[in-house]
């Protein structure tokens, strides 16, 4: 039986037609751009692959790391992809609890950057392990006592907590997407009705569903917050120069918001151009969270300032060899790139409106993003070539680390994994969330629920 729309109704869905189609046209249809893109990541996944299976078979003595500095671009590469994670509970939790409508074109972003990057997290882990078929004996004979079980414990909770923050929301957008046919009739038809769990959009589901996401809501920011603090705790635990301080919590907690923003404008900025989100992913996006991204930074270099400020105060021995290092020696070039191009400089820039508006946010943003890996290589490497340990009979290579082309592919090969994974989702599924979009612009469920345009 067709049914009656008033002239109010009429026009909501129009609107609410050219929602859908604006939303959903990538995954149906053949994008060049988009195309190219995997097929360059699925070949950066390839030669890490290549270059694996050669350390699976020589060891890890194919990277450049050696018994002084155990620790290299792979953990450099965890702690950033712990970071970028962090996003998710900041776009989804805080600003969606805080009634922040503006974000909502964003948050499913948000989650799909947590998700690529927590498994890009667990995958360089077992990268770095010289005896990877052993990762059983960490369940089996872990101590609770280890700052490691509690980074597993709070990665693989995290990675459970993001995946349903990620899904929930989703499940009334496949609704959609199965009622208008969208995904044809085949097999992936099947798997969208599937995934739909039933959901026809009743008062007493969209009630659930609100519920069951305000709980999540506020669990994620603790565990998200506790997720970069242990990891943290791990260097923090340690008696090592550079690294024994009761600052790191929060310091890598503040660092983490930042590269984390840092991309989300970067992927926002991407997804606007190939996907054609103009009217959904605005200039006032941008704007915002330039604004935050300028809140975040000058966060960080408050706790910057207190990391180095306190030890170069009080000059120890071993504090010293390792600040001459990071201020005038080897890696003074770096460090201080990512204080000024990457910290300083950014906040200034970012403070102007004009710089603000996408492509100049974009480029700044990318800035960031390259200074925020470099600080985690910062983080890690400077402090191992500094042991307490004396180290004079060692081989003079053993005392200074370069990244090998392996090493140097692997990581590259795990970074285009979470690439891979955050387009794939991007491309399969509404990137701006379709159904609380159509809510928030008052268009009825009757409208909704609707079959056929």
């Amino acid at each position: 039986m067709e049914t009656t729309f008033t002239g109010l109704q009429q026009q909501q869905k129009i609107d609410f037609d050219k929602m859908v189609t604006a939303l959903t046209v990538v995954s149906r249809r053949k994008n060049k751009i988009l195309e190219y893109w995997i097929l360059f990541l699925v070949f950066c996944v390839g030669v890490g692959v290549y270059f694996y299976i050669k350390q699976l078979q020589t060891g890890l003595g194919i990277t450049g790391m050696r018994d002084i500095v155990s620790w290299g671009l792979y953990i450099s590469t965890f702690v950033l992809f712990i970071a970028i994670s962090l996003i998710g509970s900041l776009t989804l939790a805080i600003l969606k609890l805080l009634n922040q409508h503006w974000a909502t074109p964003i948050t499913r972003l948000g989650e799909i950057v947590a998700v690529g990057s927590l498994i890009g997290a667990l995958l360089i882990i077992v990268v770095d392990m010289g005896r990877p078929e052993r990762l059983w004996h960490i369940f089996v004979y872990g101590r609770l006592q280890s700052p490691i079980v509690w980074d597993i414990i709070v990665v693989n909770t995290y990675l459970i907590i993001s995946l349903l923050l990620y899904y929930l929301p989703l499940i009334p957008d496949l609704h959609i997407l199965h009622r208008r046919n969208l995904m044809g009739r085949g097999f992936k038809a099947k798997i969208i009705k599937f995934l739909t769990f039933g959901w026809q959009g009743t008062e007493e589901q969209n009630i659930t569903l609100h519920k069951a996401l305000h709980a999540l809501m506020i669990i994620v920011i603790p565990v998200a917050l506790s997720i970069h603090t242990v990891t943290a705790w791990l260097f923090a635990n340690t008696l090592r120069p550079g690294w024994d301080s009761t600052n790191f919590g929060p310091y890598f907690v503040s660092g983490a918001f930042v590269a984390g923003a840092a991309l989300m404008i970067i992927l926002i900025y991407g997804a606007r151009k190939v996907f054609l989100l103009h009217d959904y992913l605005r200039p006032l996006h941008f704007d915002r969270l330039g604004k935050l991204l300028v809140l975040l930074m000058l966060v960080y270099l408050y706790f910057n300032i207190n990391e180095y400020l306190v030890p170069a105060y009080k000059m120890r021995e071993h504090e010293k060899h390792l600040l001459d290092s990071l201020f005038t020696g080897e890696f003074a070039y770096l460090f201080w790139f990512s204080q000024f191009g990457g910290l300083i400089l950014p906040t200034f820039l970012l403070i102007f409106k004009p710089l603000r508006k996408p492509l100049p946010l974009t480029i700044i943003s990318f800035i960031v993003l390259v200074a925020a890996m470099i600080k985690r290589y910062l983080i890690v490497i400077p402090t191992l070539t500094h042991p307490f340990l004396p180290i004079q009979n060692y081989p003079e290579y053993y005392k200074h680390y370069s990244p090998t082309l392996p090493e140097v592919s692997i990581t590259v090969g795990c970074m285009a994994v979470v690439l891979l994974v955050i387009t794939i989702l991007m491309k399969i599924f509404p990137v701006v969330p379709l159904y609380e979009t159509a809510k928030e612009k008052g268009i009825p469920q009757s409208i909704i629920n609707r079959t056929q345009p």
